[in-house]
């Protein structure tokens, strides 16, 4: 077990909220605002711009959010897309025309339209009932007089720091103070961002009406105002060094985010045992989690048992066969066909899981939905710059953070939170990170780097082009039972949350453990199909597991086939949870001890 690790915690119950998140100051943010008489849309988002001042190395306000929620009032759950789209210039032969063979994964030209402020603020709108200033001002307390520097944070900072100084020099003012990367523990301040949030209150309070007019004022400024101002003078006149090893100019326009709003979808769900598990839709990974419950669910995970290879073994193959389908036919509905429903369904569902035998795949198998040819993009190589820096191959990487010699890649952010009222919320805030892209001048923010999420293939669901949401990794869960809401839960991962998260979720609703025990099972994964994030590499029949694992088991699953590599014992994710205990009434809070950091509160 890694030093410091304490498995074991126990399950918190209250009657008054139930918080968890992937940093403990969130956490006590959004209790402070249920405290305050808000509800969980006030909370989560409370908490959702204090992740982005804390968390500035996994999101910012630059970054994006897909958000699922139920709402007593309504008895309705509902999904608040916060991906923003490609810019209208985006065209294939924009990246290709620069000798490119894949959208890069940092600098300016895969940005996208910034998403999270307005999903944000679409979700208070509707259904929050504080004033806007209550939710941003604990974000506003940290950016201006600090918090404790997370070590992940410091160590990308000091990786970065020769870029910083060199290339991205708002970036080296921002994290940069006195000259110098800030240690781990120390007490770091960004004021250029709390100014940003500052003036988006003042501009917010100037606004003639109540609270919903002030949030729509909030919301104009940042996309028709001073933010999209400054983003479109930086990205339209400003030339950054990113993976290419060039300097290039983004797409992006003020015109871009004006044009944009958050949308309001109805959710993706399926029902599994009496349960009903909501997702966002194709335009995320999400589904690739229906599409493994649903081949799951003819199998005996029970009769298998938790941990063993037999059960490693068959999610780990209904893992493949998901993932395949996502990498075939995942993408924005609004400009792709996207057969979900075949994909769903019973049919389909009984042919693919004939495909899961005693050995490990080695191909990748997507299907055929209704009789369609599926299209697996081919991603092209762009070879890392030659330079004795560091850091030229830490922004070739797409991820979030310094990409080190282990697979304990606990990118992304966690917010999930359930109130008194029975309105329950789950957020997965990503995007604009200290590594994605250089801080815009005079806002303190990065810009997101999804697009580079997308392939340079015309046809494919997921090709670049003008106004198209990124197929996001980005995955939050709700669970209903006899229609009312009964879990939330999310998990940093990128590609593997939707593995992470399954483990956690057939651990409570195959197996009966409570939340916190769920977290602190077995996690694993395979990496069988190409990750999202550049330069896009897979490993086909790579199974990795937590040393924690039986040598017997490890020793079963090479035997089937499997390329078992170990990692250290709770490292992989970083659940949090949130629940209803039907039976007792009762609210319930849950947070992984892997990383150290996450926080759940229940009172």
């Amino acid at each position: 077990m890694n030093a410091g690790i304490q498995a074991g915690r126990p399950q918190l119950s209250g009657i008054f909220g139930a918080v968890s998140s992937t940093h403990w100051l969130p956490s006590a943010a959004a209790m402070s605002v249920l405290e305050k008489g808000g509800n969980a849309f006030d909370a989560a988002a409370a908490a959702g711009f204090v992740l982005q001042v804390v968390e500035p190395h996994y999101n910012g306000l630059g970054g994006d959010v897909p958000i699922v929620s139920y709402s007593a009032s309504t008895g309705r759950v509902q999904v608040v897309c916060g991906q923003g789209p490609t810019p209208r210039a985006a065209t294939i032969e924009s990246i290709t025309d620069l000798g490119l063979h894949q959208v890069p994964g940092s600098g300016l030209l895969p940005a996208v339209v910034p998403g999270a402020f307005g999903a944000w603020m679409r979700l208070l709108a509707e259904h929050g009932t504080l004033p806007l200033a209550d939710i941003l001002d604990p974000a506003i307390g940290y950016a201006e007089h600090g918090h404790p520097l997370l070590a992940g944070a410091a160590d990308a900072i000091e990786v970065l720091a020769p870029l910083f100084e060199t290339e991205w020099k708002e970036s080296a003012r921002v994290y940069l103070p006195g000259g110098r990367p800030p240690a781990a523990g120390s007490r770091f301040r960004n004021p250029v961002l709390a100014d940003t949030y500052k003036r988006l209150l003042r501009e917010a309070a100037a606004a003639p009406g109540g609270r919903e007019a002030q949030i729509a004022a909030a919301e104009r400024a940042f996309y028709r105002g001073f933010v999209a101002e400054a983003i479109d003078a930086y990205v339209s006149s400003t030339e950054v060094l990113d993976s290419t090893g060039r300097r290039n100019k983004g797409l992006l326009t003020g015109q871009d985010m004006a044009d944009w709003r958050a949308t309001v979808e109805d959710s993706a769900h399926l029902a599994y045992g009496d349960l009903t598990v909501h997702k966002p839709g194709v335009w995320s990974q999400s589904p690739v989690f229906l599409q493994q419950l649903a081949l799951l669910e003819g199998f005996d995970l029970r009769g298998m048992g938790l941990g063993s290879a037999e059960y490693l073994h068959t999610v780990a193959e209904s893992s493949k066969l998901a993932f395949a389908d996502r990498e075939a036919w995942y993408g924005d509905p609004d400009h792709a066909d996207v057969p979900l429903d075949e994909l769903l369904s019973p049919g389909y569902t009984r042919e693919r899981r004939a495909l899961i035998g005693a050995k490990a795949a080695s191909e990748l198998r997507p299907g055929s939905p209704g009789g369609r040819l599926p299209h697996i993009p081919r991603y092209g190589s762009d070879p890392v710059p030659p330079s004795r820096e560091h850091w030229m191959s830490q922004i070739h990487n797409g991820l979030p953070t310094v990409v080190r010699a282990t697979e304990a890649r606990n990118d992304t952010c966690t917010v999930v939170v359930a109130d008194r009222f029975g309105n329950m919320v789950a957020a997965v805030p990503s995007g604009g990170w200290l590594k994605s892209s250089p801080v815009v001048p005079g806002t303190g923010l990065s810009l997101g780097t999804r697009a580079q999420t997308m392939n340079l293939e015309a046809g494919h669901p997921n090709a670049f082009g003008p106004g198209r949401r990124p197929r996001t990794t980005l995955s939050p869960s709700l669970v209903l039972k006899d229609g009312a809401p009964v879990l939330a839960f999310g998990t940093p991962g990128g590609d593997r949350q939707d593995q992470w998260t399954l483990g956690f979720f057939l651990a409570v609703a195959d197996f009966g453990l409570d939340l916190q025990a769920a977290t602190e099972t077995l996690a694993f994964h395979t990496d069988h199909f190409a990750a999202s994030f550049t330069p896009h590499e897979s490993a086909p029949r790579r199974l990795v597991v937590e040393a924690g694992c039986d040598p017997e088991v490890v020793e079963e699953l090479r035997r089937r086939g499997h390329e078992v590599q170990l990692a250290p014992e709770f490292s992989l994710g970083k659940v949090c949870a949130v629940g209803v205990d039907t039976e007792r009434d009762l609210l319930l809070a849950a947070a992984s001890p892997r990383g150290r950091q996450s926080y759940a509160v229940a009172r």
